[in-house]
């Protein structure tokens, strides 16, 4: 397949109102395109995450949460309790990805990238990112890493998730978001956001991400460096979600890179 005709296929939108379609474009690239995203930068280098508040409107939420339970649009399904990923659910995307999905991915990615760039300096890593994500997944393509990764997750009482990292292949982007899609106190009870960083000969510090409806969690995927008395180190972070106590809690997972 050519590059051009990846490129068409990733960038295909799926225009069937029940696929997360109707929303405003422009609305949503505006919302990217005003996120602070210098101090998301400086968030992302002190901590490993930042929020994005209201990244998506509560209808533009209610509409991906409410994709769920269709049966078309997704490539897989995963029960988390038959893999000892926790309790609970999550289905994948298939290509082409709703367009409020395939907007976001693609607009919120040339802001990360220069800072994807700076990490892989700082950590010693010789890859770089392309200002462009179709560019990106090419790359990823060419790898054999060609299933989409962006995911929608549902959470019931009693469920939860392990903590984890959303790897999938040799070419990793360094930082993923998820957006809460109900909320809390409201729509559900517990099921916070929560994230762990393993630093060298040090004890594991723990952290919950406070997130309302429609906010967007930006974090690291798999290391980050952090600036020690000698120069940068890299450190491990994992997420995962805590028990549910009532409710229903749905999230959107927009990962950058694809899977093998």
């Amino acid at each position: 397949m050519t590059l051009s005709s990846r490129k068409r296929k990733i960038d295909a939108v799926d225009a069937s109102p029940d696929a997360g379609s109707t929303f405003d474009p422009a609305g949503l690239q505006a919302r990217v395109g005003a996120v602070d995203w210098p101090r998301v930068h400086a968030d992302l280098d002190v901590q490993g995450w930042a929020i994005a508040a209201k990244l998506l409107t509560d209808s533009e939420a209610d509409s991906i949460a409410g994709l769920y339970h269709q049966e078309q649009g997704f490539r897989s399904q995963v029960i988390m309790g038959r893999h000892g990923f926790g309790r609970g659910e999550y289905k994948y995307f298939s290509y082409p990805l709703p367009s409020l999905i395939q907007a976001l991915r693609t607009a919120a990615y040339p802001h990360l990238a220069p800072i994807a760039n700076r990490w892989h300096e700082r950590m010693g890593n010789a890859v770089r990112f392309p200002a462009d994500h179709a560019a990106f997944l090419e790359r990823c393509h060419r790898a054999g890493q060609t299933r989409p990764t962006p995911l929608l997750l549902e959470y019931g009482p009693d469920d939860y998730n392990c903590l984890h990292r959303d790897l999938y292949g040799e070419h990793v982007f360094p930082m993923q978001i998820a957006i809460l899609l109900n909320r809390p106190g409201e729509d559900f009870e517990g099921g916070e956001f929560v994230m762990t960083e393993q630093r060298p000969r040090m004890q594991t510090r723990a952290m919950v991400l406070p997130l309302g409806k429609g906010d967007a969690a930006i974090f690291a995927v798999n290391s980050r460096p952090m600036k020690g008395v000698r120069g940068d180190y890299q450190v491990k972070l994992n997420h995962g979600v805590s028990k549910l106590y009532s409710g229903r809690r749905h999230t959107l997972g927009v990962i950058f890179h694809d899977a093998t």
